[in-house]
């Protein structure tokens, strides 16, 4: 009785998937070195920047001029690269960022996970019970009192602050808790940002391009295949 094949393993699959010059398997390859190239960059920002998402894009124009739409944001822990500044201790250290005094934020309004997080910059920090009676160096018509301390946040293009002001799905945003910042905003790259706007669109996009590649390789093999088989055929002798 003829003996079993015994079963391929682990190490043997590798190789053939490595060395196959199926177009499948070529494409495959080249999808997984993708994947593999995009996870060490995504691995490399986590440790560089200590939270995730560690880029963001900016959507709106709440931000305009000091960030514009499609800009993208790189973002750090709150207190990464130097303490978390308002507004107030901006101007009081006399260090700018972005233009202005204050550290740009990146939250979620109220806690709220479903909605987008808001990049805006943190003008004050308000103490539960204390009236706040200006805001970036204007007085207030009406003092403002929180409820529970947290930062008082502010669109540079926008007319008022978050907390007074409502917006749909949010409604009017509390001052933002520490456990609500996602992190802050470090340098932005313009631009760059359209691309995770669109990334199924471009997903698919690479995709398409790397599989047509990959079909004109082949073609290419095949004829050269063919023509180097392909015998001149002896002439006539007289």
């Amino acid at each position: 009785m003829a003996d079993k094949d015994s079963p391929r393993d682990l190490k043997t699959l590798i190789a053939q998937f490595r060395t196959s010059e199926h177009w499948a398997v070529s494409l495959s390859r080249d999808l997984l070195w993708v994947a593999c190239v995009v996870g060490g960059i995504a691995l490399a920002l986590f440790l560089i920047c200590g939270t995730w998402p560690a880029v963001v894009t900016i959507e709106s124009g709440s931000m305009v001029p000091n960030m514009n739409v499609g800009d993208l944001v790189v973002v750090v822990q709150k207190d990464r690269y130097g303490e978390m500044m308002s507004w107030e201790e901006g101007k009081a250290a006399d260090i700018p960022k972005f233009n202005s005094y204050g550290d740009v934020l990146i939250f979620r309004p109220n806690g709220n996970t479903v909605v987008h997080p808001i990049i805006h910059r943190a003008v004050a920090y308000a103490r539960a019970g204390i009236p706040i009676t200006e805001i970036r160096g204007n007085q207030l018509v009406k003092n403002y009192t929180a409820d529970h301390d947290g930062y008082i946040t502010w669109g540079d293009h926008n007319p008022y602050p978050d907390q007074f002001s409502r917006y749909e799905a949010i409604g009017t945003p509390e001052p933002v808790k520490d456990e609500w910042i996602v992190g802050k905003a470090l340098f932005t790259v313009p631009l760059v940002g359209y691309l995770p706007l669109h990334i199924w669109e471009v997903v698919i996009v690479v995709v398409i391009i790397m599989a047509l590649h990959e079909l004109w390789l082949r073609s290419r093999e095949e004829k050269n295949e063919k023509g180097s088989g392909q015998k001149k055929r002896p002439g006539k002798r007289k």
